[in-house]
């Protein structure tokens, strides 16, 4: 019997491209974790938390693709955002002065 579950051949690009943005910020930030969260109808907020504190996020259109790409890019994931995990981000000049997160690619907080 032939498996009969559809694939979305979009959801399958967009998940393949976030996954390498996460490879890439855990590439340059010596490993990464993360944490998908429910946005609602907006989709789903990956957090990522690099080996060296910094941190950014990505907006996934849904839950399901958020969760395929960090599977793709092989991080550990995180139920919550605290204890340990939270501890492990270092904030610097731009979180101050935005009380915001940054985006992947976004200024440095040297």
């Amino acid at each position: 019997m032939a498996d009969t579950q559809q694939v979305d051949p979009k959801a399958e690009q967009k998940a393949a491209r976030l996954a390498q943005q996460i490879s890439s910020f855990a590439e340059a930030h010596g490993g990464a974790e993360g944490q998908v969260a429910y946005l609602g109808q907006r989709g789903a907020r990956i957090v990522l938390v690099g080996g060296d504190g910094d941190w950014g996020d990505l907006v996934a259109p849904s839950y399901a693709i958020a969760e395929k790409a960090v599977e793709k890019a092989g991080i550990t994931v995180h139920e919550d955002f605290d204890g340990e995990f939270a501890a492990k981000v270092r904030t610097g000049p731009y979180e101050w002065s935005r009380m915001a997160g940054i985006q992947v690619g976004g200024p440095s907080n040297d």
